[in-house]
């Protein structure tokens, strides 16, 4: 550049420079910006105090030293829940070798700062800065203590951002405020990854060496803290080579941290990793799909985080009745109890669940077939799938009740079309009967009666009737489909065992729910739902009791026959659905039998998890959901109350009605026969006397 041009660049700054410095002397604009700053400081700060506060850090040290349990609905401990947790012990309980080998290599400051460390936050801000500048949004390591780290791990993701480093640091303070070093440590190395799946120094000494963590040897312990960095990368099972590697840098740094000389280094870099097996993994999750479905409910209801159940120390109270839940998962692992797979292998799924009439609570619940996943598709409660003939007692058969109609009610029973659409409902086997009772139109599950029945009382009464059972429906569902489960939507078996707890509550229903109570670490309640249900009334005792009597013939003589237990008596009713496009009549979408008892309501659906023509089920031929059903109550129903109910089977009713209204017939036929022959007497006797009496 020459000299004229830096001449003509001069006048132009000068100028603007001065401006602009007026500018900023007039609206003090250093003044706000400092301001500004400060604020947002100030703001931050309060933030991550009042985080680093909320935190509950005084329960840090008894969530991770005890595991959440479960416990059943008679208080007897169910089974454990545990993610990020190992076999918690003391640090009297660990070899000092282990502690020299994590701190040279993790935080050789840790007994002489608060938390935090300042060249550890230069050296973090450095490479934030770095990162920024090559357009990187994390944090490429470094800048943590052994403090920061355990709060991490507790508390925070494994996100690298700056935010997540801030409330780090916060938390990391507070911690450093409520325990002593000692204590930091001894969590520090419980709450540590070691790879594999396991957690803790206790573990990984059985894992790798065979031994508890107080025999850990030199060498051995300098191979764990050697593993803090990259686990995967690092663990002597996996990755012998760099796993020794690894090795010998800690051993390195422990000469330097002056734990070790270094002739002691030199003789453990030359020693063998010798690894040896005998870790034993915990199992406590005893009944997958009910322990799933507390970890979910806890989470919706109550609002708390996966990893906080799983790692946090709680003591879970559930309505969980193992017996009941033992059946369940048994009659489960039974294949000749469903139907055959398809002929790609493809399993025919199922779900059922056990809910208590009286209080809601969900006593036993299987989600599927086949190999569990944790936290996966719970069909038991997920599934949106049409209900079937199950929705009659619900849509039309209970409304029909509370609008005047009785069990004995003659219902039509012919081939009809309703509305401009010609909606035309069909009887099994297309064969009809004229008339017929009510019960037997519920027991034979016949069709055209129910729709005839919804016509009569209105869909809106059914709608509503149905909306009343606590079933998802829109104004979709408000025509006469409904009467045969007809949905736009669907439901799941809990929604449906939760409909039918009315009709053995004494037309109260109730809602299933899973947990009564649960207590943190530290004693304290933090969940408290141990008062009974009060439920709500959505039909009289009356109706409920006359809908009973009808669905008590589904089992006895209609089309629940092959479910029904031997022993015990149980109403209820069955449920199919079609399978569209498949190119068979006979084929099946969906199977349901729900039934129950005054102490028990079991709901259980079967079918594939996708339908098509080459999965779906046989609705005459192949094992049907019936056996299933009858093997769950039979071996479920003995652990309850076996109460029995407050009526008989509708047709044993009007069976004993009429032989008593024959019996009646009888005798008046008898007493009129008795009087007759009485008056013949008397009549004989009185022309006998007359006789007598002309004679003279």
């Amino acid at each position: 550049m020459n000299n004229k041009s830096k001449r003509s660049s001069k006048k132009w700054v000068g100028p603007m420079f001065r401006r602009f410095n007026r500018f900023c002397r007039k609206f003090h604009l250093v003044k706000w910006l400092a301001v500004l700053f400060l604020t947002v400081m100030l703001v931050m700060s309060t933030y991550l105090v009042f985080l680093a506060k909320t935190a509950h850090v005084q329960n840090l040290e008894s969530s991770l030293a005890k595991t959440t349990e479960i416990f059943d609905v008679s208080n007897h401990k169910a089974g454990e829940l545990y993610a990020q947790k190992g076999t918690y012990v003391h640090l009297n309980r660990v070899s000092k070798n282990i502690p020299k080998a994590v701190l040279s290599t993790e935080d050789r400051d840790f007994y002489h700062e608060h938390g935090f460390s300042i060249k550890g936050i230069g050296r973090a801000v450095f490479l934030l800065v770095k990162n920024k500048l090559l357009h990187r949004d994390y944090i490429s390591g470094g800048g943590s203590t052994l403090t920061q780290q355990l709060v991490k791990n507790a508390y925070l993701s494994q996100e690298q951002t700056m935010t997540r480093k801030l409330k780090e640091l916060f938390l990391a303070i507070q911690v450093e405020n409520v325990y002593s070093k000692k204590e930091i440590l001894t969590m520090y190395l419980n709450n540590a990854y070691f790879g594999n799946g396991v957690w803790g120094v206790q573990d990984a000494s059985q894992k790798y060496f065979g031994q508890n963590a107080v025999d850990l040897s030199v060498p051995d312990a300098a191979v764990l803290a050697g593993m803090l960095t990259s686990p995967s990368a690092y663990n002597p099972i996996d990755h012998p080579k760099a796993a020794k590697w690894r090795r010998n840098v800690v051993l390195q740094l422990m000469v330097e941290n002056n734990q070790l000389t270094q002739a002691q280094a030199n003789y453990y870099k030359k020693t063998p990793i010798v690894v040896r097996d005998t870790y034993v993994r915990k199992d406590g999750y005893k009944y997958p799909y009910y322990f799933d479905a507390v970890i979910d409910e806890a989470i919706s209801k109550y609002g708390l985080t996966e990893s906080e159940i799983m790692n946090r120390g709680y003591r879970i109270y559930t309505n969980l009745n193992q017996s009941q839940q033992q059946a369940m998962q048994t009659t489960y692992n039974n294949d000749a109890l469903f139907p055959s797979n398809a002929a790609d292998g493809t399993e025919v799924q199922s779900a059922s669940i056990g809910v208590s009439p009286t209080t809601g609570g969900v006593t036993a619940v299987v989600g599927g077939r086949g190999k569990h996943v944790f936290r996966g598709f719970d069909r038991a409660s997920q599934i949106k799938r049409q209900p079937g003939s199950t929705m009659k007692p619900l849509a039309v058969y209970t409304p029909a009740l509370e609008a005047g109609y009785k069990f004995d009610s003659e219902l039509v029973d012919k081939k009809k079309s309703y509305g401009s659409n010609h909606y035309t409902p069909k009887n099994y086997n297309n064969v009809y009967q004229g008339k017929v009772p009510m019960y037997q139109a519920v027991a034979q599950s016949m069709n055209a009666p129910a729709v005839w029945l919804l016509n009569q009382i209105g869909v809106n009464r059914g709608y509503q009737s149905v909306k009343d059972f606590n079933l998802p429906v829109t104004k979709k569902d408000k025509n006469l489909a409904l009467a045969l489960g007809g949905l736009s939507g669907g439901v799941s078996p809990q929604q449906m065992a939760g409909a039918y707890t009315a009709f053995a509550n004494g037309g109260k229903i109730v809602k299933p729910f899973y947990i009564r109570k649960i207590v943190d670490s530290t004693g304290k309640v933090i969940v408290d739902n141990t008062a009974k249900q009060q439920g709500r009334q959505i039909m009289s005792a009356s109706v409920a009791k006359q809908m009973t009597s009808m669905m008590l013939g589904v089992f006895n003589n209609g089309t629940g026959v092959d479910a029904k237990p031997y022993g015990y008596s149980v109403a209820g009713k069955t449920g199919s659905t079609e399978a569209d496009n498949t190119g068979s009549s006979d084929a099946t979408k969906d199977k349901w039998i729900i039934g129950y008892t005054p102490d028990l309501v079991v709901a259980t659906w079967e079918g594939f998890d996708s339908t098509s023509q080459a999965h779906h089920l046989e609705n005459l031929s192949g094992t049907g959901v019936g056996p299933l059903f009858r093997n769950e109550m039979q071996t479920m129903l003995p652990y309850t109350k076996n109460s029995s109910f407050n009526t008989k089977d509708a047709q044993t009713i009007v069976q004993d009605e009429n032989k008593d209204n024959g019996n009646l017939w009888d005798t008046i036929q008898k007493k009129t026969d008795e009087y007759s022959n009485k008056f013949e007497q008397k009549a004989k006797d009185f022309i006998n006397d007359a006789k007598s009496w002309f004679k003279h």
